[in-house]
């Protein structure tokens, strides 16, 4: 793989686009009253298995809301919301996602009450969405989240009444050439009525949905389009155990097959080339 000054300049603005979710909108409405802190001295910053900043890695139970969240589960309104309904997750600060990369959502059921639950349960996904135009810049535009404020999704309208955390994710994958992908998260709290009897699935746990080595963290941006393998379950769309994708370009096993082979070479010439624009992340 070759690096040219473009690609490495690049790279510049990347690493201040940091970012965290504080926003839970419905009909329009914003308010931060329903997503919870957290403990990071920084909030913006990302989670990532290497070259971490607090300790925080996506194996440790911290990974279900970000770090420290469960505290302030219990000072965390918990909003009502229809089934059906369309919402969003909007970021702090007046920021964008000004990385490249997929965005996903999650929920899990809580046994009692949102602000008892520490995320240890089922979790299933019902929304992503990762490329939106191959032929746009692959590092930029060609994503769907890209200079976004906010992911938006639709909450499955046969979703059972109760609970519920909702766990809105951005990867960035400017890095994960070198195995430094960057996770975006938090927990929203909710309670769904008016919903039906479907049966949510297939579910995973956080940690352990996903793995260091997963072709969803390493993998290039840098020489070009490639299909993208979204990580974790299928999206569920309303009906028992189904599972669908949402706005997804590329997402299947043969995407790792065909991306695996690049992965060597883009691999060590990142890190020869870029590992000192991400040594202060």
């Amino acid at each position: 793989m070759k690096f040219s000054i473009a690609a490495l300049a690049a790279i510049a603005p990347m690493v201040s686009a940091h970012y965290f979710f504080d926003s839970l909108v419905i009909d329009g409405k914003e308010s931060t009253e329903y997503v919870r802190s957290n403990t990071r001295p920084e909030k913006y910053n990302p989670t990532k298995w290497i070259n971490t900043r607090d300790d925080m890695t996506p194996d440790m139970p911290d990974f279900r809301c970000n770090k420290g969240a469960f505290t302030f589960a219990g000072q965390t309104s918990t909003a009502e919301v229809k089934a059906g309904s369309k919402v969003a997750m909007k970021l702090g600060v007046a920021a964008t996602m000004k990385h490249p990369g997929p965005a996903l959502v999650y929920m899990s059921k809580a046994p009692t009450t949102a602000k008892e639950y520490e995320g240890d349960g089922e979790w299933f996904k019902i929304y992503q969405e990762s490329v939106c135009d191959k032929n746009k810049d692959f590092t930029k535009e060609a994503w769907c989240t890209w200079d976004k404020d906010r992911i938006e999704f639709t909450i499955p309208p046969n979703l059972p009444d109760g609970e519920y955390l909702i766990r809105p994710e951005h990867i960035g994958v400017h890095g994960a050439a070198g195995g430094e992908a960057e996770f975006y998260y938090g927990c929203a709290q909710v309670k769904i009525v008016g919903g039906g009897n479907g049966t949510p699935g297939p579910t995973v746990k956080f940690p352990g949905a996903y793995k260091k080595d997963d072709p969803s963290f390493n993998f290039s941006i840098w020489n070009g389009y490639k299909e993208y393998p979204m990580p974790g379950p299928e999206v569920w769309t309303g009906e028992s155990g189904s599972g669908s994708t949402s706005k997804v370009a590329t997402s299947n096993s043969s995407a790792a097959a065909t991306t695996s082979t690049k992965q060597a070479e883009d691999t060590d010439a990142f890190t020869r080339c870029a590992r000192s624009c991400f040594q202060y992340l």
